[in-house]
């Protein structure tokens, strides 16, 4: 596992936060049947009777990823919130993204497309709640335990095994644990305009440094970094984080993702990444470059005459970036060249060209290394 660098450290809030995400859109979903109705369309198991929050993804037909969610149990009705990055996917939500041809609708709409006759209710609930987010504290820590693994035998895809009737995203109202990475903390919503608990507790901070909280854990979130109609559930570290269930019976998008789990190879990842001005070791935070550069676009650069790769073209894409770290989706089958020496990521050209380095999170798996190298 490659250690945080010093500078990266440095940028990383030390002590009890807490930060109101300002770009989440929620979604109620009640009604008699809303249970088997969410069932079919999530990643995950929505358990019956319900027993606890979770995290899911939402895909389409072909595997591809629309939405990374969280799910809490709706605290007066039968049924649930849908918690989602409620920003506009590229420019437009009616617009083409990017490796997808079928324009991508906004996430209420999409939805309602399966309601039909179902008793299930699906309404935008985004003016009633506010969405705040909480780490490093001793509660957190109360509850946050060591993850165990389980690996698919052919394709070599982990994801967490919890133990037999734990509900480790917590069932509290409207508190979620967040197990996405080790050290996420945990998310509330409150009414809207009304300031969670945490903030007698915790230092009230900027949704920057939310953002780079989750970076170092190399954990993406959003449309911004999970690319609707591009991403595949494994690629976006859906898999790690315990968004899929590879067991389940039928949803949208099952086949592919099963199929994969079970025979595929996943050739790229999202890791986190930091930008800096030379090869040498990032130490001091001013050798990271904090503008994003124009072009996200990541190649190798051939170090020595041992650093051959097979597709020199491209290895990765910037996909976000603050105070010169970020997280980009990279082609694990280059990293191994990169780790040995003879390749050297790089953004940009001429005198804007940036070196590039990726670091494995701690708390990761330690077979996501070998995966397809």
């Amino acid at each position: 596992m490659a250690k945080l660098p010093p500078a990266v450290a440095s940028l990383v809030r030390a002590g009890s936060s807490t930060a109101r995400l300002p770009n989440r859109g929620l979604i109620s979903i009640v009604g008699p049947q809303a249970t088997d109705w969410l069932n079919g369309i999530l990643a995950s198991t929505v358990p019956n009777p319900p027993t606890g929050h979770f995290f899911t993804a939402i895909l389409q037909a072909h595997g591809r990823v629309l939405h990374d969610a969280f799910v809490y149990n709706h605290p007066t009705s039968n049924g649930y919130i849908l918690e989602y990055d409620s920003r506009l996917p590229i420019a437009n939500a009616d617009s083409e993204v990017e490796g997808n041809s079928t324009p991508v609708p906004p996430l209420i709409k999409y939805l309602k497309q399966f309601v039909l006759r179902t008793k299930v209710k699906v309404r935008d609930i985004s003016d009633e709640y506010d969405v705040w987010a909480s780490w490093d504290s001793e509660r957190e820590a109360s509850w946050e335990t060591p993850r165990n693994w389980r690996w698919a035998e052919r394709s070599n895809i982990p994801e967490p095994l919890w133990e037999e009737g734990d509900t480790p995203w917590g069932k509290e109202p409207l508190l979620l644990r967040d197990r996405r990475g080790v050290g996420m903390g945990q998310r509330r919503l409150v009414s809207k305009g009304v300031k969670p608990p945490e903030v007698g507790t915790h230092d009230t901070v900027a949704e920057e440094d939310y953002t780079i909280h989750r970076i170092v854990r190399g954990v993406p979130e959003g449309s911004q970094e999970i690319t609707p109609g591009a991403s595949f559930p494994m690629e976006a570290n859906l898999d790690v984080m315990g968004g899929v269930d590879f067991r389940k019976g039928c949803y949208i998008g099952q086949e592919l993702t099963v199929r994969t789990y079970h025979t595929g190879v996943i050739r790229k990842r999202i890791f986190p990444v930091a930008l800096h001005h030379s090869s040498k070791p990032i130490v001091e935070v001013e050798q990271l470059v904090p503008e994003t550069p124009v072009d996200k676009t990541i190649k190798p650069l051939v170090l020595n005459a041992g650093g051959d790769i097979r597709k020199p073209r491209g290895t990765g894409k910037l996909l976000n970036s603050v105070k010169g770290i970020g997280l980009a989706l990279l082609r694990t089958d280059h990293l191994e060249a990169v780790d040995q020496g003879g390749v050297g990521l790089v953004i940009g050209e001429g005198t804007e060209q940036r070196r590039v380095s990726y670091w494995y999170p701690d708390w990761w798996p330690h077979r996501v290394e070998e995966q397809a190298l």
